[in-house]
């Protein structure tokens, strides 16, 4: 069977859509299939965007809160959580309704309905067929539940849920401690809940350096946030309005009564459905297994984003995109360097990092440097009056290059990309010493940070 497409795109998220304006900017006839009512996929409609608008709303509240040692009289804020949620969804919709005039732009044909696999190659969407030499499955990933703890949309949310609260919860508790929990912990501590955070693990933050996380655990500790970890939810009862919780720590078991729960303990692919049994694709715990070209078992069958595996990030997602259309059509694109994908966390304090963790180099052998600078001695931090947080950087003591960089702080998501662009380009310690950074910046503490790794800090 003949078909009018090149690459056809399974899902609309930031790796579908991305990949189909990729292929048909290369001259490629691309289609797109997604089967929610927009396009956009999770992070656009009920991920990134959105939860970026809440916690902008958080920063104003805390700015506005702290005036009064800027000179600022105000009387005191009040909160509009209705107005609130209606801006974070109005950023989203105009998001949305740009990436559909992308993909009218680019003439991508976008087909709605779910999409599955008949046999390689070849697709029904809602009884119609279709099909293409190269098919790209960007289907996404959804929240997990826990056994015995489901999400009821009620008491018990995912993020979905918790991005649109009718009210706003005086006692939360928050499952999980990664990036979304800690970013929704942040955001409700700071609107006035009284904010309870579990982890099973022995930290926060679990991916990042536990130098790193600890510092931040130690500033969401500091405005009131209750942290437990190496703590399991044994139970979750509800009864009327309110949940009880059974936590199991190392110290023996707790029990508490909250308003609301957010779990947030990871994700899974979105693979159901798909009709893989008729192709050779590969489902590993949750995930389509793609190698580092993007390619599955199946030839001419490729998987990017979040349903091919962690890191889960929306910009891994896109890079990968790009470079899989790129091969399709016959370009050189290089593989995507797990290693060098920034991970940003938009809570209060802020943490982005890059490359190996403290823990990893070490296990690693190599002969570490390891510079730290603490933003107490950062002029812009102290006069803006957020002057709690750390750069720290790894290099290798022999190349000097840069391994690892490792912040929490102000803005600091706003500046990790220039240790990325550093070790994307091989930048070495010497390279570095010698850039010339503006003050005054938050960015000095990251050249700072590289002096000390060699001794050199200058206002330590």
């Amino acid at each position: 069977m003949s078909s009018p497409f090149d690459v056809v795109v399974i899902g609309s998220g930031t790796g579908g859509y991305v990949a189909a304006i990729r292929a048909a900017q290369l001259g490629l006839r691309t289609a797109v299939v997604e089967r929610a009512p927009v396009v956009g996929g999770t992070c656009l409609n009920w991920g990134c965007i959105p939860t970026k608008a809440l916690l902008h709303t958080a920063d104003v509240l805390r700015d506005i809160e702290g005036a009064a040692a800027l000179g600022i009289d105000t009387g005191p804020p009040r909160i509009d959580l209705a107005r609130v949620v209606a801006r974070s969804r109005a950023v989203a919709q105009q998001l949305n309704r740009g990436v559909t005039g992308l993909l009218k732009k680019n003439k991508v044909h976008v087909f709605k309905g779910a999409a599955r696999f008949t046999e390689p190659g070849r697709l029904d969407v809602a009884g119609a067929a279709l099909g293409a030499d190269a098919i790209v499955i960007a289907t996404g990933a959804r929240a997990k539940s826990l056994p015995g703890i489901e999400p009821d949309g009620r008491l018990i949310w995912t993020a979905r849920e918790a991005m649109v609260p009718d009210a706003l919860p005086r006692r939360l508790l928050v499952i999980g401690a990664g990036a979304i929990g800690i970013e929704f912990a942040s955001f409700y501590r700071t609107l006035g809940s009284e904010v309870t955070v579990v982890e099973v693990l022995p930290e926060i933050l679990p991916t990042e350096d536990a130098e790193i996380a600890a510092a931040a655990r130690r500033a969401f500790e500091k405005s009131g946030i209750t942290m437990h970890t190496s703590t399991s939810v044994t139970s979750l009862r509800a009864s009327g309005n309110a949940l009880t919780a059974v936590l199991k720590t190392a110290n023996g078991t707790i029990e508490g009564t909250f308003d609301r729960a957010i779990l947030a303990v990871g994700v899974t692919g979105n693979v159901e459905q798909l009709g893989l049994e008729h192709t050779r694709v590969a489902v590993d715990r949750g995930f389509i297994r793609a190698d580092a070209n993007s390619e599955t078992a199946e030839p001419g069958i490729y998987a990017v984003g979040d349903v091919a595996g962690p890191p889960c990030l929306a910009h891994k997602a896109s890079h990968e995109a790009v470079a899989c259309i790129e091969r399709i059509a016959g370009l050189d694109a290089h593989p995507l360097d797990r290693n060098r994908i920034p991970g940003c966390t938009y809570s209060h304090p802020q943490i982005a990092s890059i490359g190996m963790t403290e823990r990893a180099a070490a296990a690693s052998g190599r002969q570490v440097r390891i510079g730290r600078f603490p933003l107490i001695g950062n002029g812009k931090a102290i006069a803006i009056g957020d002057p709690n947080g750390m750069i720290k950087t790894l290099f290798d003591a022999q190349s000097g290059e840069l391994l690892g960089a490792h912040m929490v702080g102000p803005g600091v998501t706003e500046l990790i990309h220039g240790f990325a662009i550093a070790m994307g380009t091989e930048t070495t310690e010497a390279e570095l010493i010698g850039t010339v950074f503006p003050h005054p910046t938050i960015s000095e503490a990251m050249h700072e940070s590289v002096l000390a790794a060699y001794g050199r800090a200058l206002h330590i």
